[in-house]
């Protein structure tokens, strides 16, 4: 489980691409402290696996389901990437309840500067919008971000400086794809209400209780 809170931007070092898969070389010196073989660190929001490691820079094995989820296709050796470890128990909770696993990605469709914040206009598709509410959280390349503003085909977010200038966020611009994760809360309740039984009508009636003196 992650966070949202990105700890570190580091770079890809390398990209060895077979078939539709993929192994990427990531270079990096937060993350890896305390970090073994067989961790989770997410990038760009993605929950990868370490394979390899040296003081720094890591290696991770991409599988073809996740190149296509995903906007790792997108990436080339120098890109940089957003990078967070799996939360430790005794961690403070900074953002929300990430999971790693992206629903999706959508396209960056505006970049508008507010005084000190910066606004994000990004188009999703309707199957990722159902789950976004206004005021909700959202996850964008990893980042826990707030949502300001949702309608059918889009939502908008506000960054603050701090986000942008500890992130990969000003490497994208308009046409960019971009990952995002739903909050799994959402998810997981329309998954309930669609498995609850149907409520049987009552047999009692008024005209039932007088017939039977009441």
């Amino acid at each position: 489980m992650f966070t949202g809170i990105i700890e570190e931007v580091g770079t890809i070092r390398g990209i060895q691409t077979s078939g539709h898969s993929s192994i990427l070389t990531i270079g990096c010196s937060d993350v890896l402290a305390g970090t073994k073989l067989g961790d989770s660190i997410a990038l760009n929001g993605i929950c990868l696996t370490v394979t390899s490691m040296t003081g720094s820079e890591y290696q991770v094995d991409v599988m073809a389901e996740t190149m296509n989820r995903t906007n790792l296709s997108k990436l080339r050796v120098g890109s940089k990437v957003n990078l967070e470890r799996a939360m430790a128990a005794d961690g403070r909770f900074g953002g929300h309840i990430v999971s790693g696993h992206i629903d999706g990605t959508g396209t960056i469709k505006e970049i508008r500067i507010d005084e000190n914040a910066v606004w994000y206009t990004v188009a999703a598709p309707e199957s990722i919008l159902c789950y976004i509410v206004e005021k909700g959280s959202i996850t964008i390349n990893g980042i826990s971000l707030t949502v300001a503003y949702v309608d059918d085909v889009c939502f908008k977010v506000s960054i603050i400086p701090h986000t942008r200038a500890n992130t990969n966020l000003p490497e994208y611009g308009v046409g960019d794809l971009v990952n995002l994760e739903c909050d799994i809360l959402g998810k997981y309740v329309e998954k309930l209400l669609r498995r609850a039984p149907e409520k049987k009508e009552s047999r009692i009636t008024e005209e039932f209780l007088r017939e039977h003196g009441f």
